[in-house]
């Protein structure tokens, strides 16, 4: 074979977590997964970093949760000394513990809830996720590293929860939706852009993927860093100016125009590009009920959710953005808008901030 035609690398990982269950688990996953490569595995911190020496890998799964050790601590070092994709796989997530939302803040890549209970089970259920989460994260870029400031499922399009467009475009109003979407990467990406935001800005929407009774708290986190009010939707929601609502961890949601006035619905409903709460299923929504009063933004993340709803916005008039590629950590979702036609402007993430208040700002955008 010539060394053009040689395959690529597998990705090379690392699991560091107490449980020998779970590293058993994990061990035999990956060896199913032909472009993943186990190449360690630790029962905690100080016996990872024997290992680390030796060998760097690509991608870190970590749970941290440990005992003995200061999981959180490991994270912060590694990140301050050799920013590196790490996966943070925790039975804290599932039971709301700050250490979860920290560890996001410590620059952990992403977050995956690991139960108390059923480990072995669950992790064959969960294969397809976890292995989709290390290839994002093997694909992350690593300049932006740093702490903050094949599916068993169906891969359902936006139609499973909401059909596709049959009454007119609603015409222009003064009232204006700000629509966000983002993934592997969006939490920093998202902290980033509203808190550069003014008290006085158009009613803002946002699907962040993230585990189900996490968003609560990140939407709190950021609620203390900025001018906007932020908070996990609930249904019937009014979307005000001022105010952001992220859509809550396993159920989708949809803008919806009552009167001169937007409400959000919070459904359940099949996962839409393997995801709950989608991209698509909002953007399609706020195609349909806000049209050229809306603008849409998708930001970084693995795989395509939202591409083609942006797409939909865009021609129902509103304005859309997609984050450019250097300035995203992973640049999937954005890549594909682009690649659609569905990205009016595509801008670095710095620049996306004053973009939004000028579109809340300008009666014609």
């Amino acid at each position: 074979m010539s060394p053009s035609a040689r395959p690529p690398a597998a990705i090379q990982v690392m699991v560091i977590d107490q449980s020998a269950v779970v590293r058993q688990g994990l061990a035999e996953m990956i060896a199913r997964a032909g472009d993943v490569e186990l190449i360690a595995t630790a029962s905690s911190p100080q016996f990872a970093m024997d290992k680390l020496r030796r060998r760097w890998p690509d991608v870190i799964i970590l749970d941290i949760d440990t005992p003995r050790a200061d999981g959180l601590g490991f994270l912060r070092r590694l990140m301050s000394e050799r920013p590196t994709p790490i996966i943070v796989y925790s039975s804290l997530v599932e039971h709301d513990h700050p250490a979860a939302m920290q560890a996001l803040d410590a620059g952990a890549l992403s977050i995956m809830a690991k139960p108390r209970s059923g480990l072995k089970d669950f992790i064959i259920k969960a294969a397809d996720d976890i292995i989709a989460e290390i290839r994002a994260a093997a694909r992350a870029n690593p300049r932006l590293l740093k702490p903050a400031l094949a599916s068993l499922e169906p891969k359902f399009s936006a139609d499973a929860v909401i059909p596709a467009q049959t009454a007119a475009v609603p015409s222009r109003t003064t009232d204006k939706i700000i629509a966000l979407g983002t993934s592997t990467g969006g939490t920093q990406a998202l902290e980033a852009v509203l808190t550069r935001l003014p008290a006085n800005i158009a009613g803002i929407v946002i699907v962040q993927h993230m585990p189900e009774r996490f968003t609560a708290m990140f939407a709190e986190r950021l609620d203390e860093l900025c001018m906007v009010s932020v908070r996990e939707a609930r249904h019937n929601d009014r979307v005000v100016p001022g105010q952001a609502l992220i859509a809550p961890g396993g159920r989708h949601m949809m803008l919806k125009r009552c009167g001169t006035q937007y409400h959000v619905d919070i459904l359940d409903g099949p996962p839409v590009n393997r995801h709950k709460p989608s991209v698509d299923v909002l953007f399609r929504s706020v195609a349909q009920s806000a049209g050229p009063n809306a603008l849409g933004v998708i930001m970084t993340g693995m795989g395509d959710d939202g591409a083609r709803g942006l797409s939909e916005m865009r021609r129902a008039g509103a304005a859309t953005i997609a984050q450019d590629e250097a300035s995203s950590v992973v640049f999937g979702m954005p890549k594909e808008a682009i690649r659609l036609g569905a990205a009016e402007s595509v801008l670095p993430l710095d620049c996306i901030p004053s973009a939004l208040v000028g579109f809340s700002s300008d009666g014609t955008h």
